[in-house]
């Protein structure tokens, strides 16, 4: 979780970006960040302060104690350069004042040790610029570690290669289950990357607080943020807490279960002492009743009956009495379950208001329909017109007329005169359709007034005229 301004870079010794000198409230200075709450604390004797300081390399990766025999004062984020193996290492400084001489007694580190590494100055550039160029060099230090490992087939894997701000010393932490004999090995690396090489052995967790991440809960790893002390953790926690036993979902990323299981664990411990031990199960009247599960912090008990599916909550007092009475050899015929009322309120189904204004469904509805009828309208008005009635005044279509009148069926004169109507089949068929024109008019029909409708009926296309009833003698009365 970085600074939001940009990063922490390093300018004449004091961090740079957001101007903190190291005191950030982020913590994205360092993932092991520490506030020394005792900072601004006074004291009666300032010659008895503490001299130690509390270093981190690597980001917070490592951190480690030494003695400030200089006459400078250094502030938390300040770049110093301390004794080292065969050289000089880079960090930067976390803890100043008493608050080490807490996290001593903490470590189990003697304050007058002799053996205690000191300060020997305060970084410059040419030192911070030594330590980027070495910094640089561990990402493929630890690929080429990894794969001349897996030559020698040695069950071990690589977590973090750290080197020494001078670059004359390597640390190589790896995780193994077993005892590992690599000896072997540390030649090799020797030969290989040209330093003097330390192999430290640490476990899945501390590989996880290297690494870093997020957790489940949304927030960074306590491993990689603030815890140190690792404890053991066993399947009992979550048992106590009535948590299922899933792999899955209590392990974390290091494949252990879960530091955070033990958290809340004395707190479960404490409320599960008034609970009977010896209740899983209940002699009844009609049936024996097996416990379920345990409410602990509302002190109940949920049992079932073979008989039902249904479960029934008991308070701690009345499974109690129970047992006493099964004890006396009595058998009650009521468990006498207990109602349940959650505190929870319903969830209320919000109101929506109208921001735009009242908008009326029938209004759109009509709307919608008159615009539909007036293109179905207007598709029919552009629609070919077929079996119009000859006479008839309205335009009709460009297609060409077909017959509306049956007159393959009507009888024709014998050597009368017939109009012109174009050529006719052979064979006494239907004559052609196409009679000299899309809208041309029969001869005889030109001035001709129309008769009223009235009592006609229904009209059929195929209905058969008045007019045409007797065939051949009206045709000739026409002609004459």
């Amino acid at each position: 979780m970085g600074c939001g301004s940009g990063g922490c870079g390093t300018k004449d010794g004091a961090p740079g970006g957001c101007q903190s000198h190291g005191s950030c409230s982020t913590g994205g200075c360092n993932r092991m960040n520490v506030h020394d709450w005792l900072a601004n604390l006074p004291f009666s004797d300032p010659e008895s302060s503490c001299r130690i300081i509390e270093v981190s390399f690597n980001n917070g990766s490592r951190k480690d104690f030494f003695k400030n025999n200089t006459l400078h004062f250094y502030e938390k984020g300040d770049m110093i350069a301390v004794e080292g193996i065969s050289g000089f290492d880079v960090g930067m400084v976390n803890i100043t004042g008493e608050l080490v001489r807490l996290q001593m007694k903490k470590r189990n580190v003697d304050e007058k040790s002799r053996d205690m590494k000191t300060v020997l100055r305060r970084a410059s550039d040419t030192d911070i610029a030594k330590m980027k160029e070495t910094k640089a060099r561990e990402a493929q230090v630890l690929i080429r570690s990894r794969a001349m490992a897996r030559q020698l087939n040695l069950e071990l894997k690589m977590a973090e290669v750290e080197i020494q701000a001078d670059g004359r010393k390597a640390t190589f932490f790896y995780i193994a289950d077993d005892r590992v004999d690599f000896r072997e090995l540390i030649k090799l690396y020797a030969g290989e990357f040209k330093v003097k090489v330390e192999m430290r052995q640490i476990g899945a967790r501390q590989e996880a607080g290297k690494v870093g991440g997020i957790g489940s809960c949304g927030r960074e790893l306590c491993c990689s943020s603030w815890l140190t002390d690792f404890k053991s953790v066993n399947t009992n926690a979550a048992r106590y807490q009535n948590l299922s036993i899933n792999q899955t979902k209590l392990s974390g990323q290091c494949g252990r279960l879960k530091c955070c299981l033990n958290y809340e664990l004395d707190t479960y411990m404490d409320a599960l002492q008034f609970f009977p031990d010896d209740a899983d199960m209940l002699e009844m009247e009609r049936s024996r009743a097996f416990l379920v599960k345990k409410d602990i912090f509302k002190n109940l008990m949920w049992y079932t009956m073979p008989d039902s599916n249904k479960q029934y909550p008991l308070t701690i007092e009345r499974v109690k009495k129970i047992k006493e009475l099964n004890r006396q050899g009595i058998r009650p015929a009521d468990l006498e379950p207990v109602e349940v009322v959650t505190n929870k309120p319903k969830d209320i189904e919000p109101v929506y208001a109208d921001v735009v204004g009242q908008i009326s469904l029938k209004s759109l509805e009509k709307t919608s329909r008159k615009r539909r009828d007036n293109e179905r309208g207007q598709q029919q008005g552009n629609r070919p017109q077929q079996g119009n009635r000859q006479g008839d005044n309205r335009p009709q279509s460009g297609r060409p007329q077909q017959g509306n009148r049956q007159e393959g069926n009507r009888p024709q004169q014998a050597g009368g005169n017939q109009p012109n109507r174009g050529p006719q089949q052979q064979g006494g068929g239907q004559p052609q359709q196409n009679r000299g024109g899309q809208n041309q008019q029969r001869p005889n029909q030109q001035n001709r007034p129309q008769r009223p409708p009235q009592n006609r009926g229904p009209q059929n296309r195929n209905q058969q005229r008045p007019d045409q009833t007797q065939g051949p003698k009206n045709e000739g009365e026409k002609n004459n």
